[in-house]
C-alpha cells in the first residue's frame, strides 16, 4: 500500500476499502464546514458511496492516473489530498485537498502539499503542479500562497457550487522553481 511519510506527525496513506467508514465519519462530522467549498459533499450520504468510489481511486492509482490519499495526523484521519488530472504528455498535474475543521491551524495541509510537491516533481517527474481554489476560500488559497506558488489568474464562473457559479483562482508551481522546501 502506498504511504508517504511527511514528518513525525503526518503520513499520507492511499485510501483502501477499509477506510470507507472513517472517511465517511470525517465527512459527516465536517459536513457543514466542507460543504461551503466542496460541491460533492451533499452526494456523500453513506459509507456505501465511498465503497464504490474507493475502487475507482485504486484503479486510477494502479493506472498511474491519479492519487487519493488520507492525511493522518498523529495516526488520525483528518483530511484528504490527491493528485488529479494527470497529464503525462504535458507533464502537469493538479492537487486538491480538504481538512477537517478541528485539524486546521497546525500546518498540516501546508506540510502535506509540500510533501506531495516533492513527490510530484522528484518521484513522478512532473514539470508543473496546479492548485485551483475558490476566490473567496481564503484558507485554501493560503496554502499555495504560503508555498510561493505563482498566481496565474482567475477562471470566471469556474465552478458551480450549490446552484451558483463562483470564480476560481489558479496557482502553479514549476519544477524549476521548487527547491523541495519552503518556509511558512
Amino acid at each position: 500500500m502506498f504511504t508517504l511519510k511527511v514528518d513525525k506527525e503526518i503520513e499520507l496513506q492511499l485510501f483502501q476499502i477499509q477506510h470507507s467508514l472513517k472517511l465517511f465519519q470525517l465527512i459527516e462530522t465536517n459536513r457543514n464546514h466542507l460543504r461551503e467549498w466542496l460541491p460533492w459533499i451533499d452526494n456523500m450520504t453513506s459509507p456505501f458511496h465511498l465503497e464504490s468510489i474507493i475502487p475507482l481511486w485504486l484503479t486510477q492509482f494502479a493506472e498511474n492516473n491519479g492519487l487519493n490519499v488520507g492525511i493522518l495526523y498523529k495516526g488520525e484521519l483528518v483530511g484528504s489530498i490527491g493528485l488529479h488530472q494527470m497529464d503525462w504528455h504535458n507533464s502537469n498535474v493538479s492537487i486538491g485537498y480538504y481538512l477537517g475543521k478541528n485539524a486546521e491551524g497546525h500546518g498540516i495541509m501546508t506540510r502535506s502539499v509540500q510533501a506531495l510537491l516533492n513527490y510530484s516533481f522528484f518521484q513522478l517527474g512532473f514539470n508543473r503542479v496546479e492548485i485551483r481554489c475558490g476566490e473567496k476560500n481564503k484558507k485554501s488559497r493560503a496554502i499555495p500562497e504560503r508555498l510561493r506558488f505563482v498566481r496565474e489568474g482567475k477562471i470566471r464562473d469556474g465552478e458551480k457550487l450549490h446552484g451558483r457559479f463562483h470564480d476560481l483562482i489558479v496557482y502553479s508551481m514549476l519544477a524549476r522553481d521548487w527547491n523541495g522546501s519552503a518556509t511558512y
